[in-house]
């Protein structure tokens, strides 16, 4: 028994990070410290060309929790071989609410890491990101 309490308990999101209440729709994702500029948060979609996911997503916590902000968003999406990867796109104080803009994402560039580039996955332009994804 003891064995089973020294192990961690799976937590679907990065430790510094919770769902709540959002002023901006039901629920959000929170800080619970401070983050800084280009803090890579983690997966927030997965790929599924199954047809029975919307844009041919799997959303995980962090992508199903994160609200949209058109004019002053704090987080960006961008495509990464199978996945859609988020980060921070300035500090984020403890207690403040993730944000995206829903519509602008960035598909790897300026932020490619060698995985991706490995992958084989090119630079999207927005408008072919948008077409590849919403359409």
């Amino acid at each position: 028994m003891d064995n089973i309490l020294k192990c961690k308990t799976y937590r679907p999101l990065p430790n510094e990070l919770y769902i709540g209440m959002s002023s901006i729709e039901g629920n959000g994702l929170f800080t619970t410290e401070f983050i800084k500029k280009d803090t890579e948060l983690g997966i927030s979609h997965i790929k599924n060309d199954s047809g029975d996911f919307h844009s041919g997503y799997i959303r995980t916590p962090l992508g199903g929790f994160i609200n949209h902000d058109e004019d002053n968003p704090n987080c960006v999406a961008y495509e990464c071989g199978e996945y859609l990867k988020m980060k921070t796109t300035k500090d984020i104080q403890a207690g403040n609410e993730l944000t995206l803009n829903y519509f602008v994402h960035e598909p790897c560039k300026n932020y490619m890491t060698d995985e991706c580039k490995d992958s084989g996955n090119k630079d999207l332009t927005y408008p072919e990101f948008v077409e590849k994804h919403y359409k």
